[in-house]
């Protein structure tokens, strides 16, 4: 394969690496443990 295309599939897979994380962590079972901010400082 050409480095380019090793790159740019190694680059792809980080992104939906990433993504995948980030709708895990905030809809999955670590988000129990997420706290707003906006709700803490409600006057």
């Amino acid at each position: 394969m050409e480095p380019a295309i090793v790159l740019s599939i190694s680059v792809g897979i980080a992104l939906v690496a990433i993504t995948a994380f980030a709708i895990y962590t905030s809809f999955g079972p670590p988000s129990k443990q997420l706290a707003d901010p906006f709700e803490d400082h409600e006057d």
